[in-house]
């Protein structure tokens, strides 16, 4: 009798969304005694919608933000409708890349997770080569692939996610042994610093290194080690912040973007992006009215598209793209959780290092955005102009909807 009761409160919180707790609207069937299977949906469709949303206002925002380049002179090449067309094939490209990863199986990502981490390296040596590498401001991040330009960077995202879940796993049971558990992990991380660096990408380490991070504490390291491996973290960017004169000036820029000194240097892209935003007041300007997108503010369609949607949307729309991503990341942390209760660990702790992928990066960039963070060159996941980006977030969160798939084929008595 009380492995039906258990049962049924499991089925109770499956309905209602959240362990422990069923939602009272929704009546419970009890299989058990009636013999028929309870019907369930198939996949988590809120998070599936909250991602087409955003995508969706990516796309419109991608157009208003990019309609006028082509009067640069460095786009003069480019038709006002070049950027949009592009971007809607990268998530054109995505919706198919997310279609073919939900199929494959958690156990297939387990088992070439430390591939996927190998290959990511080698394709961040590749990018370095100067006859494979296409050069953008200064900087070797991107292969030209035709329809795209890949950047390896959003793909070692994926992969240190897949490859920390996976040596979490494997050292459970050393985890408490810094030599034998940490310090490897540290290694690899180490290692794709160095290639990010050299591109450089700084922005993409630190989001590596929270992600690995992350991981490593749910996982359950040792809280000494992993406040020993924060510290060093800490100390290794101060001290390349340090010894680089021009990740100096960005920061004294960020701390007084007014200055006379800063405003039409280093601080340049910071203060017109505070401008957009005080432009927008409560309700914006309108969609398409935006000032600062008029060559003023540069990298208006990637990484500063929130001052774009501050400006035309004002308040209200910045408060709505903030409430979506705490919401996509809540929930994706909530279908980790399920699959770690359900003792499958390793695609819990996938789930939460996406999760902290996406929500991290997002508030990263509108921390930069909002002048709260130091200028860093984030995009702003699912939105933002970048085909390397959306492609890989679309995957990433095709992988979070496969663990929840998962997860309710063993909530229903079935197998993952």
């Amino acid at each position: 009798m009380s492995a039906r009761v258990a049962l049924r409160e499991r089925l109770a919180a499956f309905k209602g969304g959240r362990f422990g707790r069923a939602r009272k609207d929704v009546p419970v069937r009890d299989w058990v005694s009636t013999g028929q299977p309870a019907r369930v949906q198939g996949f988590d469709q809120p998070l599936t919608w909250v991602v087409v949303a955003l995508l969706a206002l990516g796309l419109v925002m991608v157009y208003s933000a990019s309609i006028a380049l082509p009067d640069n002179p460095r786009f003069a090449r480019y038709s006002q409708n070049y950027f949009l067309v592009r971007h809607a094939l990268s998530i054109a490209m995505g919706f198919v890349a997310a279609l073919i990863a939900v199929q494959v199986p958690m156990r297939v990502w387990e088992k070439y997770a430390p591939w996927l981490f190998v290959a990511s390296l080698l394709l961040l040596v590749v990018v370095l080569l100067p006859f494979v590498s296409k050069p953008i401001n200064g900087a070797r991040r991107w292969i030209p692939l035709g329809v795209l330009n890949f950047q390896p960077s959003e793909l070692a995202k994926l992969a240190i996610a897949l490859y920390a879940a996976n040596y979490m796993v494997r050292k459970m049971e050393v985890k408490e042994h810094f030599f034998r558990a940490v310090l490897p992990m540290a290694v690899a991380v180490g290692l794709v610093g160095v290639l990010l660096l050299a591109e450089p990408d700084m922005g993409a380490f630190i989001v590596i290194a929270m992600i690995a991070m992350g991981i490593l504490f749910l996982g359950g390291v040792n809280g000494r080690m992993f406040f020993l491996i924060t510290a060093v973290l800490v100390g290794a960017f101060v001290t390349m912040i340090a010894f680089s004169d021009w990740r100096r000036e960005r920061i004294f820029a960020y701390l007084n973007p007014w200055d006379e000194k800063y405003t039409l240097g280093k601080a340049y892209q910071l203060s017109h992006s505070l401008i957009a935003f005080g432009r927008g007041e409560f309700f914006g300007q309108g969609l398409g009215s935006s000032v600062e997108k008029l060559h003023y503010l540069p990298e208006a369609h990637t990484d500063f598209l929130l001052a774009v949607i501050g400006e035309e949307l004002g308040f209200v729309g910045v408060a709505a793209v903030i409430f979506a991503f705490f919401w996509l990341a809540r929930r994706v942390f909530h279908i980790g959780r399920q699959a770690i209760a359900l003792d499958r660990v390793f695609s819990g702790l996938v789930a939460q290092g996406i999760g902290i992928w996406i929500g991290g990066q997002a508030l990263i960039n509108m921390g930069v955005n909002l002048g709260v963070l130091p200028t860093k060159g984030l995009t702003l996941p699912l939105m933002s102009y970048g085909g390397s980006a959306v492609l890989l977030n679309c995957i990433a969160l095709a992988v979070v909807l496969r663990v929840d798939i998962e997860n309710r084929q063993l909530m229903r008595g079935g197998r993952a």
